[in-house]
This record gives structure tokens, sequence and C-alpha cells, in this order.
């Protein structure tokens, strides 16, 4: 069966030649770099050819791969043309993403100004994890998400940011010092995951994952069964059945970002960066916010 090339991969690897770059185009994109390098990597492990090459510190496309960015643009240009004749419904929905522990809080809000501001348009809405949402963004599937970033790792503006902290179930002992922390986690990747495994690690604690899952509702249901502890971010209450643990290395902060697809109406994002500063200014933990 005959290789199929990916429709996400082949916008990135034509955004890395119009934008002058990987980290360009990872911004453009609303992507990580290293999702874009990984994109690139893909690529050229189903042409089994070598499609960029460095040049010094810079990147440079081989003639396999230039060849690939004239066929690319020939693919995406019918490819978005079918879905322009096809999708005659897009022009009258917003469809906006949101992360399992934002979405409870922040979109209610979310919704009303949208509602406010466009009564004509219905808000359809998607739950998922970040790095999931960042790929249906890219991919145009999604018009606007709200996502969480330990770091720097996604492009977008910062909205606010959330206080990460430690939770157990009411009953739960922690270990013993010389004993492995059960950490109960979500699956990876996951950069909470990574930043409560650092700073025990930092301790010289041991830790072991007691469990992990998917989904919130996974993460907090082991929790609540006592099977170990759980770094979730806070908007001001704790996860019902859940007590936050203070006895635990400060974990900081995590990041709320705003992502949109390339194209979106920027009255649309400024209605959603509007909705999302009112909430954090409310709650104490706004931060500058711009388009």
């Amino acid at each position: 069966m005959p290789e199929t090339l990916d429709i996400i991969q082949l916008r990135t690897f034509v955004a890395i030649d119009e934008c002058g770059g990987f980290g360009r185009a990872a911004s453009a994109l609303h992507m990580s770099q290293p999702t874009v390098s990984q994109h690139v990597r893909s690529l050229e492990r189903r042409l089994s050819q070598q499609l960029v090459e460095r040049d010094g510190r810079k990147a440079r496309f081989t003639l396999a791969g230039s060849k690939l960015l004239a066929e690319a643009r020939r693919i995406l240009a019918v490819h978005d043309e079918a879905l322009a004749r096809l999708d005659v419904t897009r022009s009258s929905t917003i469809v906006v993403g949101s992360t399992e522990t934002a979405a409870e809080q922040v979109l209610p809000e979310l919704l009303r100004r949208l509602h406010a501001a466009y009564p004509e348009r219905q808000v359809q809405f998607h739950i998922d994890r970040s790095t999931q949402m960042t790929e249906a963004v890219a991919k145009g599937t999604i018009d606007l998400a709200i996502v969480l970033d330990t770091g720097q790792t996604i492009s977008g503006p910062e909205v606010g940011s959330l206080p990460l902290n430690w939770y157990a179930s009411p009953g739960w002992t922690p270990p013993a010092d010389d004993e492995a922390v059960p950490l109960v986690a979500y699956v990876e990747p996951c950069g909470m995951r990574q930043r409560a495994l650092g700073e025990l690690n930092a301790r010289g604690r041991r830790v072991e994952i007691a469990a992990e899952s998917g989904s919130l509702e996974g993460v907090i249901a082991a929790a609540r069964a006592g099977l170990g502890v759980a770094v979730l971010p806070s908007a001001g209450k704790a996860p019902a059945g859940l007590v936050a643990r203070h006895d635990f290395p400060d974990l900081g902060q995590i990041f709320v970002r705003l992502i949109t697809r390339r194209g979106l109406d920027a009255d649309v994002e400024e209605a959603a960066l509007e909705a999302l500063d009112g909430f954090f200014a409310v709650r104490g933990y706004v931060h500058a916010v711009s388009a």
C-alpha cells in the first residue's frame, strides 16, 4: 500500500519556507518548535529521503525537500479549495477548544461573551488535552483554543496563569522520606507531570507512577481513591473529594494561552481575549493580554 502524506505535516513544511525557519513557522502555526521538527522527521521517514539539512546554524531544503515543497503547495491548494466548496457551514460556526481543567470555570464566561458579540453564530466546544488541540488549531478544525503551557513551548498570547497545587484524598498519608512518592498523573506528554517529577527528584525523592490517565476525570478519581498525590492547576477551589497538600515542593504556576487558527477573524480573537482577561482579573491571576 503506498505511503500517504499528512496534510498537517505538509502545511508545517510549507510554513518553514514561507516563514523563514523552524522557529518562525512554529510561532505562525501556534505550535512548539519540537513539534515542527517532528513533522519534518515524519515526512522524511515516509519518503525515505532527507528533506532538510543543517547549514551552519541555519537549515536549508535538500533537492528532495525542494521537490516536496512544490508538491505540498499543490496538494494544499487542492485540499483547501475542496474544503471551501464542501464546508458551507463553517463560516457560521465558531469552534472553541479548551483543556478539561479550564473548561468548567472559563468556558461559561467565554460562551456568554461570544454569544453577545455574535448572536447569529453557533458556538461549538471541543474539550481535549493541550497537545491535541494545538494540532487541531494548526489543522484548522478548531478556531481558537485555551491551552495550558508549563513554559514557552506553545506560541500564543498569555492570557493568565494558574497556580499548580498538589492534591490528595483527605485520608491519604504521605510516604516517609525514604519511600517512593506515589504520583497520579496524566499520561505523557504532560508538562505538569514533568514538573512534579523534576521538583521531587531535585529533592532526592524517588517517585513511582501509581496511576495515570488520559483524562482529568481519571486523574481525580485515582487521587480520590487514595492511590497517590496528583498535580493540577487551581482557580480557587480543590476538586471535589480532594484537599490541597502543602507539605510538598512549591510547583509555581502554569501559563494559560489562547491560540487561534490562521485566518481567524480578528474580532473573534479579540472577543475571546476580553472574556479571558475578565476571568483572570477577577481571580487576581491576570497578566498582560496582547492580540
